[in-house]
């Protein structure tokens, strides 16, 4: 039941119904686009400032702590914004939803892949993780279908009570998972055992060179087309389509994202190679797809998102069977750190461009560091992954 355990875990922490509608509560309570703007911003910053330090707690303390926690605070946020529309309340919602996702990032990952090697199952840990991915990919698209009928209905305080009560169901699931460790410390020896472990796991990632290329790799592949996916829309309207097709174009997206974690189970075993000519095939897929002014480019667009998360899920594997040592949270939040550093870098990029650059131009030089990194990993030695 363990694996059934990390997808209902999973499915609860995207089965938001606030998440379609949270951008007209901002609008609706007053705030400019500079005001929700420097909200994405203050979300960014507490993810990458509690990063690091919280997967040093998860391996220090407790993974299924902070996987608890996690969507309490998620939670606490979502009933802040509801109850208290205003800009501050807003900030501190998303100051808590940052911290969720400091907290979750690293601790599920080393759960996860730790109770599957315990059961003698650790070659399965890509082929669930790729299913987790599409579940909460499904999860999302189910918020979002839900949404409106429970907007229409209840209209904010709904569509709030919903989004907390998953929440907690969320967060009860997480007491439900297995955490077999030793027992840990407490008081001074805990604060020791922290420091330790926070710099056993940034030595790790820095110095052992296995380690740093996975990371590397997670980082790119998976930040890329993670920040893009925010712009399918724009570029679905760019090429043509009309406002109610829109819509269904970035449903194509995300059937093919979910379809390549899918994939990842299989494949893990493809050598380093094949995986670079994967990765170079899909980047040139994404800039034909997103090139081409017509819907029908998005069948190439689709495909592509589907190869990046079947490669970002591949990558995390990679990287679980390489750390050694009790801090795999604090090397996995590493990676969390590096793709929070990529996806505002081509935020940024994609800002700057967008005076001078169409959509379609944009996506294609975008997905030109896939193309480098193919040309790095081609260079490899031929390994199974």
């Amino acid at each position: 039941m363990f694996v059934p355990k990390l997808y209902v875990y999973t499915f609860l922490g995207e089965f938001v119904l606030l998440y379609p509608v949270y951008t007209l509560l901002f609008t609706d309570s007053g705030l400019s686009v500079a005001e929700t703007s420097s909200l994405f911003v203050i979300w960014s910053v507490t993810g990458m400032v509690l990063e690091i330090p919280s997967g040093a707690w998860a391996d220090a303390v407790s993974r299924r702590l902070l996987l608890f926690l996690g969507p309490l605070l998620a939670g606490a946020g979502f009933a802040l914004w509801v109850l208290f529309p205003s800009y501050w309340a807003f900030a501190l919602g998303f100051v808590l939803w940052g911290a969720e996702g400091a907290l979750v990032s690293g601790a599920f990952e080393a759960l996860a892949y730790e109770e599957l090697e315990r059961r003698g199952l650790q070659g399965r840990y890509a082929a669930v993780m790729g299913r987790a991915h599409s579940i909460g990919i499904a999860a999302a698209a189910s918020a979002i279908a839900l949404a409106t009928p429970v907007f229409a209905v209840g209209g904010y305080p709904a569509v709030g009570v919903a989004s907390v009560a998953a929440c907690l169901l969320c967060a009860a699931t997480a007491l439900t998972l297995p955490e077999r460790r030793p027992a840990r410390a407490t008081s001074a020896d805990s604060d020791g055992r922290y420091l330790a472990v926070l710099r056993a796991g940034v030595t790790e990632a820095r110095t052992d060179r296995n380690v740093l290329e996975a990371i590397v790799l997670i980082s790119v592949v998976t930040a890329i087309w993670g920040a893009l996916e925010e712009y399918v829309p724009f570029l679905a309207a760019a090429t043509g389509a009309t406002r109610t097709a829109v819509p269904l174009l970035v449903l194509a997206v995300w059937v093919g994202a979910a379809a390549g974690g899918l994939l990842a189970g299989p494949a893990r075993r493809l050598s380093e190679r094949s995986f670079a000519l994967v990765l170079a095939l899909a980047a040139l897929a994404m800039a034909a797809g997103a090139l081409v002014p017509h819907p029908a480019g998005f069948l190439l667009v689709a495909g592509a998102f589907g190869a990046f998360q079947m490669a970002g899920v591949v990558a995390d594997t990679r990287l679980q069977e390489r750390v050694s040592g009790d801090q795999r949270a604090t090397v996995t939040s590493v990676a969390g750190l590096g793709t929070n550093v990529v996806t505002l870098a081509v935020y940024t990029a994609y800002g700057a461009g967008s005076p001078f650059l169409s959509h379609g131009t944009t996506f294609a030089l975008l997905v030109l560091p896939y193309v480098v990194i193919a040309l790095w990993l081609a260079r490899e030695r031929v390994a199974p992954m």
